[in-house]
């Protein structure tokens, strides 16, 4: 598909059960509420992959993100979705992300259901250039320093703060 508008999505309601369908730019000017998948990739010495936008993306063209990730087409799974966008934006097969928790994202009339995932990624990339302008693996003490000056996306910043929530209720490795 040329046209991401185009795209056939589910809509949702606030318990996450399919209403319907729509394409992608009717979800985004009604603001209905649909699934989005979110993968946080780490390399073997734990850096984080971040990257730039390109600006033509529909939703926040242009700004800084954490994860690699997208909306669930209509009928797939979030698992499906979360394995596909990450081989897609990484330009790699064969990642395998682990479901993390899922939370209900709502800001300035927009609404979507976030599948968040974690995975390892040990080989190199080649990200998708309509999707990834800019790309690098960051230490956590380095997207923080991003996080103080660049503009993330507003979806991603909740994502990852319930990450890092997340991972400090976990027992330390190897309890």
């Amino acid at each position: 598909m040329t046209n991401p508008a185009e795209e056939l999505l589910d809509v949702v309601d606030e318990h996450d059960r399919v209403t319907g369908t729509a394409t992608r730019g009717e979800v985004y000017r009604r603001g209905l509420t649909h699934r989005c998948v979110f993968v946080l990739v780490r390399d073997p010495a734990g850096r984080l992959f971040v990257h730039r936008r390109t600006d033509t993306k529909m939703f926040a063209p242009g700004v800084y993100d954490m994860f690699v990730g997208g909306v669930v087409g209509a009928g797939e799974s979030y698992p499906g979705a979360a394995v596909r966008e990450a081989e897609e934006e990484l330009g790699v097969s064969g990642i395998e992300p682990r479901p993390l928790f899922k939370f209900l994202f709502r800001r300035d009339g927009l609404s979507w259901w976030c599948d968040v995932y974690e995975a390892r990624w040990n080989g190199p990339v080649a990200p998708q250039e309509s999707e990834v302008a800019w790309h690098a693996w960051l230490t956590p003490r380095e997207l923080d320093a991003r996080l103080a000056r660049d503009e993330f996306v507003p979806d991603g910043i909740e994502a990852y703060r319930r990450y890092l929530e997340f991972r400090a209720t976990l027992p330390p490795a190897g309890a």
